[in-house]
């Protein structure tokens, strides 16, 4: 796969208080029979996108509600972003605004963000939409932000119009759709769209629902201290989905699409896409009893002993010692950090599928039913 499929994670630092957005709300009713398909956090991911709707074998009789975060981070904001406006022209398309395409709408919209956060954040970001646009209008002075704030209103006026249209929200009789998550479902008029936009750590929040609350927003991993894992997270008890698989924020992250096969059915199908060469495993492997999952947050690491490929280090947070990948560290202002990291062996029984993640000479990073582990038995490529 190209590299350019796989970027790496960016994070936004956002260092203005948000203003207070409406929250937008649709009720769309969705007729019996029609297989619903929650895609979340695609990121500029034109690639992964068209992957995930050929595996899924998405038609014009399908319902696809796009739960947030359509842009950004990855390399095809706009190429991905006219691919979804033409898909709501020919198919029933429900896009909604998440936090990261609620920041390209706010440049559009106003300069309440230009200092504290657009003038460190644009030069930062070649990727972003907003930088792709200015290079193909050939608007060189991007950092002129007036000027060019106006010449994306004259430009791409359909472009913002398309932004300012998208709804926060999404309920129907038995579903609830929204980025990042809310607090209730009555009233939701009155929240604060920018909080149900960008809402960390929803599923940790207590919250428990009457019909099922579907977001994204939050990697999935992120809340799986010991195994890593980026298939989608169904509480039932609380009737949370959480669809979020890392795709572009994580070097392992994949596409998920939570499929439902009508509006009132209480039965999830879950497919994933992520891009991986697939080798075949060809010894059983048990799994390892005790693991760490090593994520964003909590990365930080003390190195014990380089090596050439891997280094042993020792986790601040757990005091777990593993042995890291080179390519995944990172040393900053702040110390030295990882990507995410794991010591899990995968179960693996002779013949199993694996998506290659990275190859050693000591063992090779796999997942699994979207389960990252190690597997160090033989591999076999295939075609």
């Amino acid at each position: 796969m190209e590299q350019t499929d796989r970027p790496q994670r960016g994070p936004y630092t956002d260092t203005r208080k948000p203003v207070i957005v409406p929250t937008r709300i649709i009720r769309p009713r969705f007729e019996p029979g029609r297989r619903i398909i929650a895609v979340s956090d695609i990121h500029g991911n034109l690639a992964f996108f068209k992957g995930l709707l050929e595996k899924i074998r998405f038609t014009q009789q399908d319902i696809l509600v796009l739960v947030g975060d359509i842009l950004e981070k990855g390399p095809d904001s706009l190429a991905l972003l006219r691919y979804v406006m033409e898909l709501c022209r020919t198919h029933t398309v429900y896009p909604l605004c998440g936090n990261c395409d609620g920041y390209v709408l706010r440049f559009f919209e106003n300069d309440a963000w230009d200092r504290g956060f657009f003038t460190s954040f644009l030069p930062k970001h070649p990727e972003s939409l907003l930088r792709q646009l200015a290079d193909e209008m050939g608007f060189e002075d991007w950092m002129d932000l007036p000027a060019f704030r106006a010449a994306l209103r004259e430009n791409y006026s359909e472009i913002w119009a398309w932004l300012r249209e998208l709804p926060i929200v999404l309920e129907t009789g038995h579903l609830v759709f929204v980025h990042g998550g809310v607090p209730r479902l009555d009233r939701m008029e009155e929240l604060d769209g920018w909080r149900c936009m960008k809402n960390d750590d929803f599923m940790g929040q207590g919250h428990s629902f009457d019909k099922y609350v579907i977001v994204g927003h939050w990697p999935v991993t992120l809340y799986h201290p010991d195994i890593p894992c980026a298939a989608p997270i169904i509480d039932r008890e609380r009737k949370i989905i959480s669809i979020d698989g890392g795709c572009v924020l994580k070097l392992d992250g994949q596409l998920n699409a939570l499929i439902i096969p009508e509006e009132s059915s209480d039965r999830f199908i879950c497919k994933a896409y992520d891009g991986l060469p697939v080798v075949v495993a060809l010894e059983d492997q048990a799994p390892s009893a005790d693991s760490v999952n090593v994520r964003w947050g909590r990365s930080a690491l003390e190195l014990l002993e380089p090596g050439e490929e891997l280094s042993l280090c020792r986790h601040v947070e757990t005091g777990r010692e593993l042995k890291i990948l080179n390519s995944y560290l990172h040393r900053d202002e702040k110390g030295l950090w990882c990507e995410d990291s794991t010591d899990y062996r995968l179960p693996v029984e002779k013949g199993d599928r694996l998506a290659l993640v990275e190859r050693t000479s000591e063992g090779a990073l796999c997942k699994k039913k979207g389960v990252t582990g190690w597997y160090f038995g033989p591999l076999q490529e295939t075609h």
